[in-house]
């Protein structure tokens, strides 16, 4: 869980609004925040963040991608999809990564007006090429077709290659478990993972998510095959923080806590990369996220036709799944929902660890989070307020239709 005043960012908006109420608002040098719409907070790992509402969070974000020339359907769907990850507290696929989408519109190699093209069709299948479009916007289009597909045929499988960044991959299969569907999406990236015995890195992140309905909330598993994400390098290397010497591995094949330094390696394939999940050599099981890094890759890049981790460049090279089964396919989708229930209800009643309090199921404690941010605000990097902040007044205007 995030952490914010002392205890547990927790669900308990009570203790959260008092905490906040009676923590000064600081900037990490003392000084009270000013800047229009964020609370200051601080507290151990929260020195420096800031408070923003989600109202604030979203009138703000839309209207830096309309000032970059998407319609405001398009920055309401790509900036829900950033919310989303905040509100997760998945802090590497929020709003941190604006500056590296702005760039990429201006640089071309996202294309705005791109409208991406089904190549092939099937009642329960289709193949899209996104034409470098925002990953955000083919993405959703996807899911919703395999959506509307597995409401007719029991299943959708819907490929895409020639797309962007899409986010938080939890957001895409959420969609179809709040429909009552089991939802899969899954994304190839830029080659960041250094495979068992490897010293080059020539895999990505691969995440791989799958929502299943259940009772009050779905099971949400959403996990990148390698130890961490290249966003959680680009924010520790954007906040100053070295990285835990379990993390990754420099050209050199030697322990890196620079994320500077593996950032430039992957950039520049020297060697060197991020370890797979499960940690280096075979020890620790590190050939299991070695393993669905190759999963994913297969489902990705390769049935879609696409580009592989290694051979990808910035522009419109990634590929992305999306899956949507009916669970009406095997048996009565209420009883099958009630099953999982139970199930996830076993799980916890189990006893706890000796100084565990509760077992928490996959999605569990995201939930929580989202919940209390919603009502209390998120909690972000000043440094990314800022940004966000600069970017809005720069944009200001600047809507095309």
């Amino acid at each position: 869980m995030s952490r914010c005043c002392g205890p547990a960012y927790s669900g308990n908006s009570t203790a959260n609004r008092n905490c906040r109420r009676n923590t000064p608002s600081e900037t990490g040098n003392g000084t009270r925040t000013k800047r229009k719409g964020v609370r200051g907070v601080t507290d151990g790992e929260r020195t420096g963040y800031g408070v923003i509402s989600v109202r604030d969070y979203r009138k703000k974000t839309e209207a830096v991608f309309r000032g970059l020339g998407f319609s405001p359907e398009e920055s309401r769907i790509i900036t829900g999809v950033l919310l989303a990850a905040d509100l997760f507290g998945v802090e590497s696929h929020g709003i941190s990564r604006i500056m590296k989408y702005v760039r990429l519109v201006r640089e071309g190699s996202v294309n705005r007006k791109a409208e991406a093209l089904i190549l092939k069709e099937t009642p329960v299948s289709a193949l899209l090429d996104a034409q470098s479009a925002m990953g955000q916007l083919v993405s959703e289009r996807a899911m919703g077709l395999a959506i509307e597909k597995a409401r007719k045929a029991g299943i959708g499988m819907v490929q895409v290659r020639h797309s962007n960044h899409f986010g938080i991959a939890g957001y895409y299969a959420l969609k179809a478990a709040e429909q009552g569907l089991i939802g899969v999406a899954m994304t190839n990236t830029q080659a960041i993972m250094v495979p068992t015995f490897s010293a080059e890195a020539l895999l990505g992140s691969n995440p791989i998510a799958v929502a299943f309905p259940a009772g009050e909330v779905p099971f949400l598993f959403d996990a990148a095959a390698t130890v961490v994400t290249r966003g959680k390098l680009e924010l520790y290397d954007k906040l100053g923080k070295e990285l835990p010497s379990d993390w990754a591995v420099s050209h050199t094949g030697t322990v890196s806590r620079d994320p500077g330094e593996v950032l430039r390696d992957i950039r520049e394939k020297r060697g060197g990369g991020i370890l797979p999940a499960g940690g280096a050599g075979e020890e620790m099981a590190g050939y299991k996220g070695y393993g669905f890094g190759m999963i994913c890759e297969l489902m990705t890049g390769v049935l879609s036709g696409g580009t592989t981790a290694y051979h990808k460049q910035e522009k419109g090279d990634t590929s992305h799944a999306f899956y949507a089964v009916s669970p009406e396919l095997f048996g009565d989708a209420g009883e099958i929902r009630r099953a999982a229930q139970r199930l996830m209800d076993e799980i916890h009643a189990a006893r706890p660890a000796e100084g565990q309090k509760q077992i928490f199921i996959a999605g569990e404690k995201e939930f929580r989070r989202r919940a209390e941010r919603t009502e209390n605000g998120i909690p972000l990097s000043l440094k990314v307020l800022k940004e966000l902040d600069s970017l809005l007044a720069e944009t200001a205007g600047k809507e095309q239709l």
